[in-house]
Order: C-alpha cells, then sequence, then structure tokens
C-alpha cells in the first residue's frame, strides 16, 4: 500500500513533536532531581509571622528556598509586625486564623493548646530530632506532644564590653562570675562605670535576673520558678537577687540609680560605645550588635566584643542558654503545611537567613560559616551546641505578670533597681503579683 506524501510529511511532524515532549521531559525531569523538587505535594500556605523590613525580605528568601523543592507549593507571607498575639486572637475568634504562623511568646502557645485552637506537629518530630539537640526539640512540646518550632532564635546570654575600656583597666572578659565582680571593681577604679543599665524598659531587667537565676540553679528550678511551681519567696530567688544587687548598685551603673531608670533600650548601648565611653558593659541578648553597628561608630572586635553570660554554679548548666525566640506553630493540617514545617526544620531553610545576618539557630548543621561575620558566629554557634536551652522566663509567663509596662515583673524589678537592699520586699511583691497573675 502506498502512502501519500502529505501523510509522510504529517507522520514526520507527529515525530518531531513526540522528540521534542520527550526531550523537554527528560530536562524537566534532569531538573527536578537535580534540585530535588518533589512535584506531588501541591496546594498552598497561609503564613503569618512578626518579621517585617529586612526580616520579611529575608524569610521570603527562605520561602523562595522552599519552593525550589516544593513548586506546587504556594506560601503567601503577610507581617502581622508586634501585635500577631492580638491579631491571631481576633482571626481565631472569627474562625478564620492563617495555616501558619510564628509567635515569640511560648506562654501563648500553651493558651492556644489549651483551647484547642494549634495542631500537634509530630510529622516533624524525626527531621528537627535529626537537625536539633535534644535541648531545643523540648522547647516546642507542651502537655506531651509537639506543637511547636522555635525556628529563629535569640542568644540572650551575651555579655558586650568596650575593648578600650577593658584594655584600659587590665581586664579581659569574665568567664565566671567572681571574674565578673573582680573586672568591675577594677574597671570602675580606673575611671569609668561598669555598667550601662536600660532600666526604664523593665523587660532588660528581667533578662538579668533570669539569666542569674539559670546559671545558679539550672535549668529545672529555672523552669519551675517559670510555671510558679517555686514561689517568689524561695531562697533560690533570694540568692539571685543577692548576685543581682552585686550589678545594680547605683555606684556601678552609669548615671547611677535614677539615671537607669530613666534610660530606655538601646540608649544604654549606645552610652557604652560613645567617645569616650561612659560604661564598659551591656548585659543584653545578641541583638545588641544591631544597636552598636547601626548607632554607634564602633568596630567590631576593635572597639566592641562579646563574651557569654559568666557561670555561677558549676556543672552541666554553668553555660545553659536562655533564648527567645519565634514558634511555628499551626492552625491546620494538610500535606502543603507539612512539607513546610519540615523544610523550615532543616539546615537549608536556617542557612539561607543565617548568611543574611540577625539570625540564629539551635539546628546543629547550620556550619559556622553560614555567620556573616565573627562577631555573630561568636554569638549564634553556641546555640546550636547548648546541652541546657530555655525560654525567656517572662515570656512564658501571663502577660499581668511577666510583660506589662509599669506592673508585674517589669515594674517591681524597676522598684529594686531603686531599692537593691529591699530584697524581702521585692520578693513577697513578685509573689504577689505572680499569685494573682496565675489564678
Amino acid at each position: 500500500m502506498k502512502i501519500k506524501k502529505g501523510r509522510i510529511a504529517a507522520i514526520a511532524v507527529a515525530v518531531l513533536v513526540v522528540a521534542a515532549i520527550g526531550a523537554v521531559a527528560a530536562r524537566s525531569g534532569s531538573a527536578a532531581q537535580k534540585t530535588h523538587a518533589n512535584l506531588s505535594v501541591t496546594g498552598s500556605v497561609k503564613f503569618w509571622g512578626i518579621w517585617s523590613a529586612e526580616e520579611q525580605t529575608a524569610f521570603e528568601k527562605v520561602i523562595a528556598g522552599f519552593h525550589k523543592q516544593y513548586p506546587n507549593v504556594n506560601v503567601s507571607y503577610t507581617s502581622k509586625g508586634n501585635d500577631i498575639p492580638t491579631v491571631l486572637a481576633t482571626a481565631i475568634a472569627g474562625g478564620n486564623p492563617p495555616d501558619v504562623a510564628d509567635v515569640a511568646q511560648p506562654g501563648l502557645v500553651k493558651q492556644f493548646v489549651q483551647q484547642k485552637h494549634l495542631k500537634p506537629i509530630a510529622y516533624a518530630k524525626s527531621v528537627i530530632s535529626k537537625n536539633f539537640a535534644p535541648a531545643w526539640a523540648k522547647l516546642g512540646i507542651v502537655n506531651g506532644k509537639l506543637y511547636a518550632l522555635l525556628y529563629k532564635a535569640s542568644n540572650k546570654s551575651t555579655l558586650w564590653y568596650n575593648v578600650h575600656s577593658f584594655k584600659t583597666a587590665g581586664v579581659k572578659a569574665p568567664k565566671t562570675w567572681k571574674q565578673l565582680i573582680s573586672a568591675a571593681k577594677t574597671i570602675k577604679a580606673s575611671g569609668t562605670p561598669p555598667y550601662s543599665l536600660c532600666g526604664s524598659s523593665g523587660w532588660t531587667l528581667t533578662d538579668l535576673f533570669e539569666n542569674i537565676y539559670l546559671r545558679a540553679f539550672g535549668t529545672a528550678k529555672y523552669n519551675s520558678l517559670s510555671a510558679h511551681k517555686i514561689k517568689w519567696t524561695d531562697p533560690s530567688v533570694t540568692k539571685a537577687l543577692k548576685y543581682m544587687k552585686q550589678i545594680i548598685t547605683g555606684a556601678n551603673v552609669y548615671g547611677g540609680t535614677s539615671g537607669a531608670l530613666q534610660t530606655a533600650f538601646p540608649q544604654c548601648v549606645d552610652f557604652a560605645y560613645a567617645t569616650p565611653p561612659k560604661a564598659a558593659m551591656v548585659i543584653e541578648g545578641d541583638f545588641v550588635a544591631n544597636e552598636i553597628l547601626q548607632a554607634t561608630k564602633a568596630k567590631p572586635k576593635k572597639d566592641f566584643n562579646v563574651a557569654t553570660f559568666p557561670s555561677i554554679t558549676a556543672g552541666p548548666n554553668a553555660s545553659a542558654i536562655e533564648t527567645s525566640g519565634d514558634e511555628i506553630i499551626t492552625f491546620r493540617d494538610t500535606p502543603a503545611i507539612r512539607a513546610f514545617v519540615k523544610y523550615l526544620a532543616t539546615p537549608k531553610a536556617a542557612e539561607i537567613w543565617a548568611k543574611l545576618g540577625g539570625f540564629g539557630t539551635g539546628n546543629l548543621h547550620v556550619p559556622a560559616t553560614a555567620y556573616p561575620d565573627a562577631i555573630t558566629r561568636a554569638t549564634e554557634t553556641p546555640l546550636a551546641r547548648a546541652k541546657s536551652a530555655v525560654f525567656d522566663m517572662s515570656d512564658q509567663q501571663p502577660a499581668a505578670f511577666g510583660s506589662t509596662t509599669g506592673q508585674g515583673e517589669w515594674g517591681i524589678f524597676q522598684k529594686f533597681l531603686q531599692n537593691p537592699s529591699n530584697i524581702s520586699s521585692i520578693q513577697k511583691q513578685l509573689e504577689t503579683s505572680a499569685k494573682k497573675a496565675y489564678k
């Protein structure tokens, strides 16, 4: 049978089309293999977060990294800023929360769990266990179930010092409490107040107390006090306040007691790096570096440096770290949400942001080289190495006690700064306030 020329041409075209499709498919398959793209998971993820400005830009790059692995999942991020607890509560009341959110208050996570608004993320347990030390994995557990991933963390157990003030006084960065007190006396004798305090921002005073209590008594007692299972009149609190008194006594602080009470964060940081310096040290978290770099002319290593908060009691908790940070929580459970949460627990998701700066993580497999400079490496690499880690105590407590301007811990610790000798009265006030808040 003869085949007409027109039909031969049509067959030839068809063969070419099939070949072209095959080539495209082969290339697509090859590309998918190279990027390990998962095409089987589809859907969308609505994410509300606290991050804005530079942090939002950084997180959107993390989302782009996820999209390369899951091209058929669309993640939309909306910044709700610091009002996210209120925004989430309103959305929940209206029956329309986001799929995923990040919050900085562990107490809020517990509240949402108790109210049965959150979905557990047990499906991410294996990837979290693979990449995070047990100390970090535990931070997302509520009532025995895994509900949150601490994705972005801050190291709040740091001490920042003016290099020139230390050199003038002939002292080195302290590693123990005894060395800190000794160095402070020498610095004071050299003509510079040892400490700059932001007493007008009450939370800075709670941070100081929390680090002292953690290093003195360990994670078990710290967590018990956080949950009000130990009273604030306990002897351990008495001892911690005596340690704190050694720091905040007016003669040790730039501006004295009244000056410290009128100084808000981050102005105390600026004082320590003025020319000439008004104080030698600021005891606060890793975010101090941003203020130094943005508001002063001080250069890393040359003008300012960082040390670990001094150890107080020898043992496994001597290097325990207090952290604050952003926990990833979920209000729904879908394959797309599961894929996204598990991705955020990987080293890749952390490394993308770490390279951009302003980011810390407890992820064990993020290399130190991922951090952009020596100071950031010094503050963030200890997070992953920490054998013991706890959340900021005041962030875990009811807001009326732990995080309200002028009342609860913030207000009472300001009274303590005003009169450091009044320890017994301060403890009674703390206990009365805690009892009321925990009812």
